[in-house]
């Protein structure tokens, strides 16, 4: 949606078609933006051998069919795609279009994760452009652009919106306050770790902003007259002001939240998610070795380490001031228009010389 924004911006007139699934957030997300949606049947790759697997390919093939079909309606100039269960459909349905006499839709790749997943690992062999957001995600001859985010993170003005977004969480202005999330449905190991380390932050005078998830509860102690406010909620659905309030942040490591993060030039403590194929850690990699994060595994993150080490670094004022520079510049916050400026380039190109 952030890429559909910018390519819009700049130029009125492109029509944007998003593809997606019955069973995605798409369903809601895309119309309320305002942008045409068609589904198609999704081609999710199972991870061990059953009779979905064995179903997979005539799955593919209808899901080609219909994507086909709607590449054909909307008379395509291009397809851009960020991997995932429409992906690898629209990637191959794109080689076979036969609207206007012309037989062939370009595609542009984007890639979020430092570890590309299976379906961008086939777009990739036959796109026109591969982008991605960091230098060697496992696919050839990429272009580094980081990853497109929302245009109310990255016009986002952290200092000039501090008073108001602390105000809004009920915060002193001169407070130093630790951001916690695990994303959208929070994350319990993050939740124990806070909840043991709450007396020792509350001691050294840290306020913290905690989404908790609204599937998850959070036991915190009664606190103590004098503390600093613990704000606990389910759901953040201002991100904007939590990322303005913050200091410091603790979070996962997926491709999004390591964009926003840095993208607001936020310093953070990525604690990855200790399942999957590792690529949060990968994710993480290029900000902490910048020096706008601090990385450390999901079994390490313990009330202790949190008490020492981020309640000794949210009272060390130059190094705060350090990692938060690092991050900014560790950050893409033109990400998006980058990604719209190929997609015009080469659907121009492709207008110009033929398919």
């Amino acid at each position: 949606m952030a890429v559909a924004d910018a390519l819009v911006a700049i130029d009125p007139s492109v029509r944007i078609t998003a593809l997606g699934t019955q069973r995605g957030l798409e369903t809601r997300l895309v119309p309320e933006r305002g942008y045409d949606l068609e589904l198609i049947t999704p081609v999710p790759l199972p991870r061990k051998p059953s009779a979905d697997l064995v179903r997979l390919p005539a799955r593919v093939r209808r899901a080609v069919r219909q994507t086909r079909a709607v590449l054909d309606g909307v008379e395509a100039d291009v397809v851009i795609g960020f991997g995932g269960y429409v992906a690898l459909p629209a990637y191959l349905a794109a080689r076979s279009v036969a609207w206007s006499r012309h037989r062939r839709v370009p595609v542009v790749v984007h890639e979020a994760n430092a570890s590309a997943g299976w379906a961008n690992r086939v777009g990739a062999r036959s796109a026109q452009r591969v982008l991605s957001a960091v230098p060697n995600p496992g696919l050839r001859h990429v272009e580094v652009v980081g990853v497109p985010v929302r245009d109310t993170i990255t016009s986002l003005d952290r200092a000039a919106l501090r008073a108001e977004a602390r105000a809004h969480f009920g915060f002193a202005d001169d407070a130093r306050v630790l951001l916690v999330f695990g994303g959208s449905q929070g994350a319990q190991s993050l939740n124990r770790a806070m909840a043991g380390a709450a007396k020792d932050l509350a001691a050294a005078g840290v306020s913290v902003l905690h989404a908790h998830g609204p599937k998850n509860t959070l036991e915190l102690r009664d606190p103590a007259p004098g503390d600093p406010p613990y704000v606990a909620v389910p759901y953040l659905s201002r991100m904007d002001l939590a990322y303005a309030a913050a200091d410091l942040a603790i979070c996962r490591s997926g491709a999004m939240t390591v964009a926003e993060v840095t993208a607001v030039g936020l310093p953070a403590v990525y604690v990855p998610l200790p399942i999957g194929n590792g690529e949060q850690r990968l994710n993480a990699l290029p900000v902490v070795r910048a020096g706008g994060g601090l990385l450390v595994a999901d079994a390490d993150l313990t009330p202790a380490f949190i008490a020492s080490t981020v309640g000794e670094l949210l009272v060390d004022d130059g190094r705060l001031a350090a990692m938060t520079a690092a991050a900014a510049l560790a950050g893409h916050r033109d990400a998006a228009q980058q990604v719209a400026r190929v997609a015009l380039a080469v659907a121009q190109e492709f207008r110009r010389v033929g398919r």
